[in-house]
């Protein structure tokens, strides 16, 4: 059993930061990337940013230079910083990692989501 616990989201004002922050707990053999999606009222839920194992980081276009991805595989968490918030980032953020979890004997691939953290930016 693999659980993600976030943290970190709230209301802030337009051009504020926020971090927000994910904990990965459980039986967790490696973890081979974790990012965070978000999904806005109305909207499909969107990737936001990914990062791999081995530093490896990705955005979406809407939050290149201002939101930076960071993880720390000793303590399996990942974080995002927000800077300069803008309206239109206003969601509920979720954390995902794909966890090869322990099975007994063997190793199996996991797919995880948060349980989700909301953003308000209000302008």
């Amino acid at each position: 059993q693999v659980q993600l616990v976030e943290s970190g989201g709230g209301l802030v004002q337009a051009g504020g930061s926020l971090r927000l922050s994910c904990a990965a707990s459980g039986s967790i053999a490696s973890i081979n990337a974790m990012g965070w999606y978000r999904q806005a009222p109305g909207k499909q839920r969107e990737l936001v940013a990914v990062i791999t194992g081995g530093g490896i980081s990705n955005y979406a276009n809407s939050v290149k230079g201002r939101f930076t991805i960071s993880g720390d595989n000793d303590k399996n968490q990942e974080y995002l910083q927000m800077n300069n918030l803008k309206p239109e980032d206003t969601a509920v953020y979720y954390c995902n990692a794909r966890i090869t979890t322990y099975a007994g004997l063997h190793l199996k691939d996991l797919e995880v989501w948060g349980q989700g953290t909301l953003v308000t930016v209000s302008s």
